[in-house]
């Protein structure tokens, strides 16, 4: 690209840290703003990471000319309302994922994001990373035979009641935390599910402290996964086919990327390159800003993610199969 995107932040989230991180490593991203409800709070964040400013309110960043591209990492339901201004304030948006578990809202977003002519991407970081890609090549290369089933895990343990994570007024728990992930990677692989079906553990706080569903897709296609915020860490993914399985056992941060394909003769331990998923999903939208390309994550893939979420929630809640 011709010159880096200048991006601010809305919010000082923890998540921020893993993103910055990634940004650092890029010569196409430039960080130059966050702001927060609270301008002290701000100016720490802004001070300890070096970025140049800082802002006493989400407003002020958004008026900010200097920015043009917002990253959004703020609670599950303010996800789609501050992207939506953000789009309208002129500003690209990464919105940190789930955007949402209304297809609706999502809807929406991107309606405006479209009326606006500007871009809007959901930061599903794994999906960019090369192990991610090799994955679906070895898929459509056939070294598993016809894949038959998506086995997934995503889990950890949290017990701070107090942590929004647990809070059902800004929609958390497992499902939208982390079992967002093992449904875009089913649907990664098995497409979009035509019914799917969910159970889940209510935890002290309302939210789903652990969850399980299962999505059946065209062509007898199954997947299964759990996850859970008050489980042992896990997370892989793996896919089964008529001929062996790939599996990962990093799947979602990517740290150590590797796949071993399984087949009956034997594991074979297929090296993938590391990269930091973070940095390449900033130059994924940024490269589209700059060239006009298309982001890795678009609007099909986003509302299809919440249809699934919401199918599997009215599932649990009635016990019976859902269409998404």
């Amino acid at each position: 690209m011709t010159a880096p995107v200048r991006w601010g932040i809305l919010s000082t989230a923890h998540i921020n840290e893993k993103l910055l991180a990634g940004a650092a490593l890029s010569d196409d991203v430039d960080v130059v703003a966050v702001g927060s409800r609270d301008l002290g709070r701000a100016r720490a964040f802004a001070e300890r990471h070096g970025i140049p400013t800082a802002y006493g309110s989400y407003e002020e960043l958004l008026a900010d000319p200097v920015v043009e591209a917002i990253y959004n990492p703020l609670p599950n339901t303010l996800h789609c309302e501050w992207s939506i201004r953000a789009l309208e304030a002129g500003k690209h948006v990464l919105c940190e994922k789930p955007m949402s578990s209304s297809a609706a809202e999502v809807e929406g977003a991107f309606d405006a994001a479209e009326r606006t002519g500007l871009l809007l991407a959901e930061a599903f970081m794994y999906r960019h990373h090369p192990q991610t890609k090799r994955l679906r090549e070895l898929v459509a290369e056939g070294a598993i035979g016809d894949v038959r089933l998506v086995r997934s895990v995503f889990s950890y343990g949290l017990f701070d009641e107090s942590n929004i994570r647990l809070r059902t007024d800004v929609d958390g728990g497992s499902l939208m935390d982390v079992g967002c992930y093992c449904i875009s990677g089913s649907r990664l692989l098995g497409g979009e599910p035509e019914a799917v079906f969910g159970r889940a553990h209510i935890g002290p706080t309302g939210t789903d402290w652990a969850f399980t569903g299962s999505l059946r897709f065209p062509g007898d296609v199954l997947a299964l996964f759990d996850c859970a915020t008050c489980l042992s860490d896990r997370d892989e993914l793996e896919a089964i086919g008529s001929e062996g399985s790939l599996f990962l056992d990093d799947p979602w941060h990517c740290v150590n990327p590797v796949i071993e394909l399984r087949r009956p003769g034997g594991v074979e331990r297929i090296a993938v390159e590391a990269a930091n998923p973070y940095q390449l999903e900033l130059e994924d939208l940024g490269r589209a800003i700059r060239t006009g390309s298309t982001p890795l994550l678009g609007r099909e893939d986003a509302v299809a993610q919440a249809r699934v979420i919401a199918a599997l929630r009215r599932s649990a809640a009635d016990g019976r199969d859902a269409a998404p």
